[in-house]
């Protein structure tokens, strides 16, 4: 199934507020994925070690190997991730830095499809039925889309896309610039 970037920040801030009130994991799944646009197999292997420094404070930047593409990222925090992770932490006092930060609740790391159920059932919550683990990347690329007004060489590259029309097509963009044609041209 195609999913969609969520395009409303209303709709961001209340899944953001439902998740972090079902579990504080389940808020910091939704935090570092909307804010980084790793995709789900990255974030998923992320350990307590790769988010905090030598002494226990916050990292400023994650840094890492993509499992798909084999490069190398390094993904600086910023104060909405800093402060998602400082509240998760902090209920995780003595934790080993090669923990996974996402546990399931059975042991070992959350699945892929546990991490799909979360942030669907988020999304239904919110209005969105068309959402899944790569929506928090797709929204990333939207938003920092519309936010440098539309600098796709930046977007692609954050992205790690080889082609600037994979990432507009990825994003949503040319879907959205299509229809605002026909629902702006009332001739």
């Amino acid at each position: 199934m195609e999913v969609d970037p969520i395009r409303d920040l209303e709709k961001i801030k209340e899944m953001k507020k439902i998740l972090k009130s079902r579990s504080k994991r389940d808020g910091l799944l939704f935090v570092i994925g909307i804010n980084t646009a790793l995709r789900i197999g990255d974030l998923l292997s992320l350990q307590v070690g790769d988010v905090l420094g030598e002494e226990g404070q916050i990292s400023p930047a994650i840094s890492l190997k993509e499992q798909k593409t084999g490069k190398p990222r390094r993904l600086p925090l910023n104060a909405a991730v800093k402060k998602a992770l400082s509240d998760y932490l902090s209920g995780r006092p003595g934790c080993s830095s090669s923990e996974p930060l996402f546990p399931s609740r059975k042991g070992g790391v959350l699945s892929r499809s546990q991490a799909w159920r979360i942030l669907k059932q988020a999304g239904k919550s919110v209005g969105l039925e068309n959402m899944g683990t790569h929506t928090l990347r797709k929204t990333f690329g939207y938003h920092v889309y519309k936010k440098t007004g539309g600098d796709i060489g930046l977007v692609q590259k954050l992205m790690n896309h080889s082609a600037s029309r994979v990432t507009l097509r990825y994003i949503g963009i040319d879907r959205e610039a299509m229809d605002n044609v026909y629902l702006e041209l009332n001739l």
